[in-house]
């Protein structure tokens, strides 16, 4: 009977390093503030259909935008921004609330400074 070799926990300084190591190694998307992928193929499919074109190039080019908006800012931060955002378009009398004040109309205009920054990086072109 063959005897099976025990496994055992590496030493602490070790498993540091090779945590280390692997932290290094991730990229730097996946280091970026985390948003849920749900979040992020939401953007992408509003991001595909503001701008045709070829499939996978626009895919990764999408992609590419919400990856460097998630660098610049947390997940909260993003959602409050593109409620605002998106309140923004709503017509009429409940819509001008929106429209009328003034901390809103920051946030509409830091999201779309951070979306064209994002766009530009990522080669999307209105």
């Amino acid at each position: 009977m063959t005897k099976l070799p025990v496994l055992t926990r590496p030493a602490p300084a070790l498993s540091s390093a090779l945590s280390l190591a692997l932290l290094l190694l991730v990229p730097g998307a996946a280091r970026a503030h985390d948003y849920p992928t749900v979040d992020r193929v939401l953007y992408v499919q509003d991001c595909l259909r503001a701008h045709p074109g070829p499939a996978f190039e626009m895919i990764n080019k999408c992609s590419c935008a919400v990856d460097r908006i998630a660098e610049a800012v947390p997940h909260e931060e993003y959602l409050t921004m593109l409620t605002a955002f998106n309140a923004n378009t709503i017509g009429g009398e409940r819509g001008s609330a929106i429209r009328d004040a003034e901390p809103m109309q920051q946030l509409v205009r830091r999201f779309r400074e951070l979306q064209g920054r994002a766009k530009k990086a990522c080669f999307i072109t209105p």
